[in-house]
């Protein structure tokens, strides 16, 4: 789902189980639909609308500078379990706090994997919900 934010147009793509990906506002709807659209998490069964509807709301209430406490589902089955290890361990990272990649690769048992962890990281496709 592709939606309107104050700084451009932004998008959800989600599956019944949860949110896959997360397109940061870009200039126009059409870029973001093509981030959607190349995307490799899929899923056969769409979300509800309800479900699409309040993860959009909450998104643009945190794109309006409005506290929001985020509890939606994730659907993160499409990728290798290293980076959901890497992804879950930096989703505990407190609000407003940071954490560096060998952090999070202590923080999983692999000390030495300070740069797959980056790389893990620059690959994070819900950004926002994982920091």
């Amino acid at each position: 789902m592709i939606f309107e934010t104050q700084f451009g147009w932004a998008g959800i793509g989600m599956s019944r189980k949860g949110i896959c990906r997360i397109v940061l506002p870009r200039k126009g709807a059409v870029a973001v639909r093509q981030e959607l659209a190349g995307d490799k998490a899929r899923s056969e069964k769409a979300p509800s609308a309800v479900e699409m509807n309040r993860a959009v709301r909450l998104l643009t209430k945190y794109f309006s500078g409005m506290p929001v406490s985020f509890d939606l589902a994730l659907d993160l089955g499409y990728y290798t379990p290293f980076q959901r290890v890497v992804w879950t361990a930096a989703a505990r990272i407190p609000h407003g706090e940071t954490r560096s990649y060998g952090w999070i690769a202590r923080e999983i048992g692999k000390p030495q994997a300070a740069r797959a962890v980056g790389q893990a990281m620059g690959a994070n496709p819900v950004p926002i919900l994982v920091p």
